[in-house]
Parts: structure tokens; C-alpha cells; sequence
């Protein structure tokens, strides 16, 4: 006899879960017959989920985390609630430090047998920048309202849709020649789909996984200026990579209108491999996939004949 998955028809909120790592988390708690409450600034980019739903199966709520009504709302009669709201710009310690523990207190006082906070590797209370300073802040303003929370700290996601990858392969699909920042940087990429496995497990036993804190890196580690090679190499293409001084990556990183800000430029420094101080994916029973699993399929669209530019036929340019 099948059995009945412990989440089916019990309610999970998602906060900031119309981003990437929300759209997976989603359809993997929906996929377990949980209801879902997504909670957005921007719950329209959540309509494409609705075919994967049932029936009231999925809310979209409008609802800004530093909105202390709105959170309230949100979470009202909730079995777990997940925070994933983070942003690079505007008030990170607000967004990212006070707003989260907010959460926690109306999660808390709503009943909410679960929280999940996705934090960040490199949350730090004595980070030079301000995203690493407002992560940990967060950790600690959940904790205090919501002791028996889970804290997870992926490190950088990738994925089919990502804007990380696939940001390099176009670059590299057009330039021949390519500056690399922070080229000896240690990279530990984790497959978005393993990350919302894990929070959805965390979700699921709370018990077992509360008040505990994840450092989620993937099973490959590598540099910057290494992850660059292989896509070009699953691309089929020669490219000539330039390891740019950290100096000179300082200072691009200070202009304006830049692509990158200095908060960026310091964490890419700092690499984005997990520090082993945690427990990873291992201890939630999740086996990662490595990029490498994946990125000759994903490079397919990128090679100069597409499918049929089959990389033992020659490199390209």
C-alpha cells in the first residue's frame, strides 16, 4: 500500500519563491501534495507553476517581507514557512538582517511546526561586505525568535535556467578573448534541484534537522578562471582567458554602471566553497550531482552548429 507523503495538503509558505531556487523548491513540495503559499513582491512571475498544481494547490500573495502586516498574513494557519528573499542592492540589513527574524516571530506565533531559512556560504557577523554582515544578522534574528530553526547556506546555484552559467556561456559563445575576475577563486557549484531537495527535506523533519545550520556545495570544486575553460571546452570553442589582477578587478568593480559592485568583487574574492565547519547535503541523505553531470547537454545550444557541432569534430571558434 502507498504510503501518504507526511507534507500532502499541509500548507508551506515561500517567502521570495518567484526567484530561481523558488520555482524548484516549489514543484518539489508540490510534487509532495503540499499546498503552497507563495509570498512575493512579484507573485505574477509564479503563474507559470500553476499547470504543475492542482486545484488550489498554489496561492500567489502579494507581500513585501519588510511589511510586518503582510508577513502576518502570510503565514496565517501555515504548517512551515521557507525565507528565501535576498537581494545584492537596496537595504540589505533590512531585507536580509532584521526582516528575517520578523518572519520567524510571526511563524512562530502562527503555529509553523517548520522554518527554513536559505542563508548564504559566507554569512559572517565581521564580513567586509554588507551582504555577508546582513546573512549573518539574519541567521541570528531567526534563531532568537525561532530556536528549533534550520539555517541553510548554499553555495553559488547552477541549473538548466540559471543566470550563472549560462551568463559565461554567452559570453564566451561571442568573445574570443575574455577577462576572468577573481580567476583563483574556489567555486563549490550546487545543482539548484539538489538545494530545494534539501530545504524541503529540512521542512519535512524538523525534529531531526531544527536548529541545525547546512553548508550546501556541490561534489566538484573549482576555480573561476577553471569553470570558464569548461565551458568553453563543452562548447567546442578556443577561447583565450585573461586571469585579471585583483587590483585592477578592485577598481573596475568601483565604477559605475558596472556589472559587478564591490560587495560582488569582495565575495567572488573570497571564494564560494563550503568551509566544512557544517553539516552538507550528506546528513539530509542527498547525494549531489556534479555541473559536469550536466554541462555538455546544457553547452548543446551554444556550439556553433548546435547539436551536430559535435566536439570531437574539431574545437570551433
Amino acid at each position: 500500500m502507498a504510503k501518504t507523503d507526511p507534507l500532502k495538503d499541509k500548507l508551506v509558505t515561500i517567502f521570495g519563491g518567484s526567484g530561481f531556487l523558488g520555482n524548484y523548491l516549489t514543484q518539489s513540495l508540490l510534487e509532495r501534495g503540499a499546498r503552497i503559499r507563495l509570498a512575493s513582491r512579484t507573485p505574477e512571475k509564479g503563474w507559470p507553476l500553476k499547470p504543475l498544481a492542482n486545484l488550489g494547490q498554489l496561492q500567489l500573495a502579494r507581500c513585501d517581507v519588510n511589511d510586518e502586516r503582510a508577513v502576518a498574513a502570510a503565514v496565517a494557519g501555515t504548517h512551515a514557512v521557507v525565507n528565501l528573499a535576498g537581494s545584492f542592492s537596496g537595504d540589505l540589513m533590512q531585507l536580509m538582517g532584521e526582516a528575517p527574524g520578523a518572519i520567524a516571530k510571526h511563524a512562530k506565533a502562527a503555529g509553523a511546526q517548520a522554518l527554513v531559512h536559505v542563508s548564504a556560504i559566507g554569512a559572517n557577523s565581521e564580513s567586509p561586505t554588507a551582504y555577508g554582515r546582513a546573512k549573518a544578522l539574519g541567521e541570528t534574528r531567526v534563531l532568537e525568535a525561532f530556536p528549533t530553526a534550520t539555517i541553510v547556506r548554499p553555495s553559488v546555484l547552477f541549473g538548466k535556467d540559471d543566470n550563472f552559467i549560462n551568463m559565461f556561456a554567452g559570453l564566451i559563445q561571442f568573445a574570443p578573448v575574455l577577462p576572468v575576475f577573481g580567476p583563483t577563486a574556489e567555486l563549490q557549484p550546487a545543482y539548484v534541484d539538489d538545494v530545494a531537495e534539501a530545504i524541503a527535506q529540512s521542512v519535512l523533519g524538523p525534529g531531526k534537522h531544527g536548529g541545525k545550520t547546512f553548508e550546501l556545495g556541490g561534489p566538484e570544486r573549482m576555480t573561476m578562471l577553471e569553470l570558464n575553460e569548461r565551458i568553453a571546452a563543452a562548447q567546442g570553442r578556443k577561447r583565450y582567458f585573461i586571469a585579471m589582477p585583483d587590483a585592477l578587478s578592485a577598481i573596475f568593480a568601483a565604477l559605475p554602471l558596472t556589472p559587478m559592485s564591490s560587495d560582488q568583487w569582495k565575495l567572488l574574492k573570497a571564494g564560494n566553497a563550503a568551509l566544512g565547519n557544517y553539516p552538507g547535503f550528506d546528513e539530509l541523505g542527498i547525494e549531489p550531482r556534479p555541473l559536469g553531470l550536466f554541462l555538455d547537454k546544457w553547452m548543446v545550444h551554444f556550439r556553433t552548429h548546435g547539436r551536430f557541432g559535435l566536439k570531437d569534430a574539431g574545437v570551433t571558434a
